[in-house]
């Protein structure tokens, strides 16, 4: 008999690259996926350009290019005073989502468990099930996404292996503080577990607020494996370019489950990537600027419609409450907006395992131009009128 296996059978097709799908079937702006509609900066461009010119075109050293993983560590030595060994701490992967599922594979044996925090990126979920790993799952609560202290300690036990972390946060915008991050890292020195954090969105932050990245935390470094990489910061998730800053000894590991999963990265792409992480501090600050812009632009748009808010500390999404528009669920709701009023979101359910919490949420991205953003405020313009009358 033909059969997919148990693993593939406990998960779905990603929701979000889903309503990508439909989005295009009903000519919708897409709100939903999380890819900018602007260019990359000019001289990232030119720069692979250039080294596809020079024939950089065969595979790199499977764990990256000498001159990303350089710029790597350099960059995390002017932005965090994280001194990083380029040579035995450092893997360049096919973007952050090779990068967590490799180390997630590397690091954690089937059986033990994984804390996420919900509502959590989709991929991670998967993740864990195709690792043979257990996730144990804490919820963030609004308004502000906090987690409750006690509940996070008592999900910590001897078969505790990692705990993932996403800051800023994917899908709420959540910059964790730094007492928040105190308090994890002594739960896991205490249990002896490791931080796999996700900081692709460390440079987009809003209103004074900070990103601190698990690693500078003290006790922290030696038991961090960060993960990062392009798409987010240079506008350039299709070049597929990630990587994992891990102490060596978890590097090895790491290493040797990327080889045998994707080989490695785009080599020319490796050294437009090296040449960005040069940047200086004005391509970031203009970066944050310009995104709080359409934050902000795309925040009013939304609670003029009647969408009940929650505003984003950083990343770039704004999840949001559709209570007051009496619709069963967010699949439906999602649904209507993108089919009547030409708007794609994501269903919030589809961020959480225990989906009753995100019956109500709405996601919407906003890496988009200005004018698609005040496109899609038009078109929401018109949603009370149309929308079934609150029971």
């Amino acid at each position: 008999m033909m059969r997919v296996s148990d693993k593939a059978q406990q998960f779905t097709e990603s929701i979000i690259r889903d309503m990508t799908r439909v989005c295009l079937q009903y000519n919708g702006i897409n709100l939903a996926q999380g890819f900018p509609d602007f260019p990359a900066p000019a001289v990232i461009k030119e720069a692979a350009k250039q080294a596809i010119d020079a024939d950089i075109n065969q595979y790199a050293i499977t764990w990256g290019s000498p001159s990303i993983r350089q710029a790597i560590a350099a960059k995390m030595q002017r932005f965090y005073g994280l001194s990083i060994d380029p040579e035995t701490e450092i893997t360049v992967t096919c973007g952050a989502t090779e990068a967590m599922f490799t180390a997630i594979m590397a690091l954690v044996n089937p059986g033990e468990e994984v804390i996420v925090f919900e509502p959590f990126y989709e991929n991670y979920g998967p993740d864990a099930i195709l690792t043979g790993a257990t996730p144990r799952f804490i919820p963030l609560r609004p308004l502000h996404w906090d987690f409750d202290e006690k509940e996070l300690a008592q999900a910590f036990n001897d078969r505790t292996r990692a705990l993932i972390l996403n800051t800023p946060h994917n899908p709420t915008g959540k910059v964790f503080r730094r007492e928040e991050l105190e308090y994890i890292a002594r739960l896991c020195q205490q249990w002896d577990v490791l931080v796999i954090t996700d900081e692709i969105y460390e440079h987009i932050i809003y209103d004074g607020h900070t990103h601190i990245p698990m690693a500078t935390i003290p006790g922290m470094e030696e038991r961090t494996v960060t993960i990062n990489g392009l798409s987010k910061t240079y506008s350039v998730t299709g070049w597929r370019i990630g990587y994992i800053v891990a102490p060596a000894p978890l590097t090895s590991g790491i290493r040797k489950v990327h080889d045998f999963v994707t080989v490695g990265a785009a080599a020319p792409l490796q050294e437009a990537g090296a040449l960005a992480l040069q940047l200086g501090e004005e391509f970031y600050t203009r970066l944050a600027q310009e995104y709080q812009e359409r934050r902000d632009l795309l925040l009013q748009g939304l609670q003029q419609a009647g969408f009940i808010t929650y505003t984003p500390q950083g990343a770039y999404y704004i999840m949001t409450d559709i209570a007051p528009f009496g619709f069963s669920d967010d699949v439906e709701f999602a649904m209507y907006l993108v089919r009547e009023i030409g708007v794609a979101t994501v269903p919030g359910s589809s961020f959480y395992h225990h989906q009753e919490l995100g019956r109500t949420k709405i996601r919407f991205a906003f890496p988009k131009k200005l004018e698609t953003l005040q496109a899609a405020r038009k078109r929401l313009e018109a949603l009370p009128h149309k929308l079934p009358q609150t029971p």
